[in-house]
């Protein structure tokens, strides 16, 4: 066969390998969807909470209860109201909010633009600076290099991120003022301004994304160059970097890329508490605040939404694994 043609047998596996993992990830995803917006949704029968308890308060009777429930459409069957949820779910409208009326899809978009903005960040600098460290540990391992990265990798893992806000804030806002403290500004006002209201929140956000990366990294690479493959590669002539590209980086990033789909949860959980420390209107102080009022169509379009982007960001990253380690995608 010629070079064109196993060219094009390799793209042909690939493409059948990356299809084949987005179809597994989506048979997944369909029924944990339809059971979490299930759960999600007899919330509000479990909480026996009613938007009449909101607007009326302690005056409500029970003649004003059942109007109010009748006027939101409360008092039709569990199924019957659940089906016609999810519906409106699937078009993206997530319902109103018991509160003050509005939109919850709208209140949510807004929340949800700070809160990945933040995430996403610090997903980035968990990513560079995780893969920096653990790649140099790997590299020098067995040395004081990789003792030293090893633990302040371990130290910096135990640190609570408000702990770490709220040293940021005294260092780099009130003594060196060199950030902002707390606030948001969208990236419309300045690009400038966007990211340095940003900065702070993130790194609180990313340590412990840095030290899991690095340390599963540093594993997975040391045990890569222990396989038989790379002694072969040795015997063969080929030189460090080649090997390591080539050889080590391929086969040992699958444990760090696995914990990186894991952390995305964590980064958009830990948003609830960054968020109170810098003073960002985001999507988890939303969370937190529907939470307090029992405004449950809110809470429940905080987690249809979360499921959402959990689920897509984890299909991401088995993509990407797949691509990365074809060995993987065999075994998914």
């Amino acid at each position: 066969m010629s070079g064109a043609g196993l060219g094009t047998a390799r793209l042909r596996r690939a493409a059948a390998r990356t299809a084949s993992v987005a179809a597994r990830s989506i048979a997944i995803f369909v029924p944990v969807f339809l059971v979490a917006t299930f759960v999600t949704f007899a919330l509000r029968s479990l909480s026996g909470l009613s938007p009449a308890h909101l607007q009326l308060g302690e005056s409500a009777t029970p003649e004003s209860l059942a109007r109010i429930e009748h006027e939101w459409g409360l008092d039709r069957p569990f199924l019957t109201q659940y089906l016609d949820w999810f519906g409106k779910v699937l078009s993206g409208d997530l319902g109103t909010s018991w509160y003050n009326g509005a939109d919850i899809s709208r209140l949510l978009t807004e929340g949800a633009v700070i809160s990945l903005s933040v995430a996403g960040l610090a997903l980035l600098i968990g990513v560079v600076f995780g893969f920096g460290f653990g790649i140099l540990a790997a590299l020098r391992r067995t040395t004081w290099v990789d003792r030293v990265i090893t633990g302040a990798m371990t130290f910096i893992s135990v640190m609570p991120s408000f702990v770490v806000g709220i040293a940021l804030v005294a260092v780099f806002a009130v003594s060196l003022d060199w950030l902002p403290s707390a606030g948001w500004v969208p990236a419309e006002r300045g690009f400038g301004l966007w990211l340095a209201h940003i900065t702070l929140p993130a790194i609180a956000l990313s340590f412990d994304t840095v030290s899991d990366v690095a340390r599963q990294l540093r594993a997975g690479l040391v045990a890569a160059y222990r396989e038989n493959y790379v002694t072969g590669a040795l015997v063969r002539g080929l030189g460090p970097r080649r090997i390591f590209f080539r050889h080590v980086l391929r086969n040992g990033i699958g444990p760090a890329l696995t914990v990186l789909g894991l952390k995305f949860p964590n980064l958009l959980g830990g948003a609830v508490v960054t968020e109170a420390v810098f003073g960002m209107p985001g999507f988890g102080q939303f969370a937190a605040a529907s939470a307090q009022r029992g405004d449950v169509p809110a809470v429940q379009g905080v987690l249809v939404v979360s499921i959402v982007l959990v689920v897509v960001f984890n299909l991401l990253v088995n993509l990407i694994l797949a691509r990365l380690t074809p060995a993987s995608a065999r075994g998914v």
